[in-house]
């Protein structure tokens, strides 16, 4: 029987990983899996070989306080490869943790096949580093059409498979008018899938909140979270007193609301695709600490954060960060929004323009099987 192991790093990586395996699945039924993974992967049966959490660290400050910890982990990561023998390590984003694991293991075992899942934004710093990753990578699967060049340059494999987020996908009905308030409108907040950006962004959108609730009566507010945040979500709404918040972890539920949302308020990152595939319109935010964002900002080439004003290269969607994710900030925005009906239908139809370029006629998850099956 053949074998994968799949490695992601962070909860975002292991969704995009079980759209993919579940393809795989319907093609080919006899392979068997172990992962580095989370909730959806464990949702097609597939085990894992310790907590994701256990690896979800953000920011260069708290990877170099836990240097040593990372190390343990990636030692302990190849040896359970190397004991479990795949024919294929598939990893996923999260490339500080998955690509060193992958050239590890290369050195180690060559055999084994490599692909990688989510190119490390090459186009944003370190261009230099497809010298080295094509080194242990035997083919490398993009999500954007620009990133391209930058692998065809080192003669590296690579594959456009467009993102897989943009892939259309039925879903069954759900009437959330039973789980919320009717004749209330739905605001949309995406606060992270980690513990520490969940920490940093809570305290300043519960006090928009509070400006909102000041002036507006009519939204409720709904918390998107994952399963493991919900708890710490939800307890933090209860300490605030707010009856016009909800929290949600159920995925079908969570994508039902957003396509019912009038606005969405997110932090930087993926979901800011799926709430574009949603035509909703949106702000996002994001901050670190201050040594951490001097790092960044020394190091990256690209104007924005978010990748839809990458591809667009302008600022099509606001973007609240560092002394600007605030309250007061993110109130301005927000209700800029609200009370102007064309800023909404502005942006939506721009955001729409530009994810045209980011799909592929045929699903990107099954695109991306196929790549797998290539190497079987």
């Amino acid at each position: 029987m053949k074998k994968i192991f799949i490695l992601t790093g962070e909860p975002s990586g292991d969704k995009l990983a079980s759209k993919v395996i579940q393809e795989l699945k319907k093609e080919n039924s006899e392979i068997e899996y172990l992962s580095v993974g989370g909730e959806n992967l464990k949702a097609l049966g597939i085990k894992s070989i310790y907590d994701l959490k256990d690896i979800t660290y953000i920011g260069f400050t708290n990877v170099i306080k836990n240097i040593f910890k990372i190390n343990r982990k990636i030692n302990y990561t190849v040896k359970a490869i190397k004991e479990f023998k795949p024919d294929i390590l598939f990893t996923v984003d999260s490339p500080d943790f998955t690509l060193r694991v992958a050239e590890r293991l290369k050195k180690q075992d060559p055999k084994i096949k490599t692909v990688h899942y989510v190119a490390p934004q090459v186009w944003v710093w370190r261009e230099g580093r497809v010298k080295k990753i094509k080194n242990f990578i035997d083919h490398i699967l993009l999500l954007f059409n620009f990133e391209k060049p930058y692998f065809d340059k080192e003669n590296m494999s690579n594959e456009f498979v467009g993102h897989p987020l943009l892939d259309v996908s039925s879903e069954s009905k759900i009437d959330i008018n039973q789980i919320f308030e009717k004749n209330k409108a739905l605001i949309s907040i995406f606060p992270g899938s980690r513990e520490s950006e969940i920490q940093i962004l809570m305290p300043i959108i519960l006090d928009f909140i509070k400006l909102m609730n000041n002036n507006y009566q009519d939204f409720i507010y709904i918390f998107h979270s994952t399963k493991q945040y919900y708890d710490l979500i939800q307890s933090t709404l209860k300490s605030e007193n707010l009856s016009n918040c909800e929290t949600i972890s159920d995925d079908k539920i969570k994508s039902h609301t957003l396509k019912k949302s009038i606005f969405a308020i997110a932090k930087s990152g993926t979901v800011s695709l799926e709430i574009c595939k949603s035509k909703v319109p949106s702000v996002i935010l994001y901050k670190m600490n201050f040594l951490n964002y001097l790092i960044v900002r020394s190091l990256v080439k690209v104007k924005f954060a978010n990748i839809i004003n990458i591809a667009a290269g302008k600022e099509i969607i606001p973007e609240l960060l560092q002394s600007k994710c605030n309250p007061d900030e993110l109130y301005k925005a927000v209700s800029a929004f609200i009370e102007n009906p064309n800023k909404i239908k502005e942006q939506v139809e721009m955001t729409q323009s530009i994810l045209k370029t980011f799909k592929t006629d045929v699903s990107s998850s099954k695109l991306a099987s196929s790549a797998l099956s290539k190497f079987l």
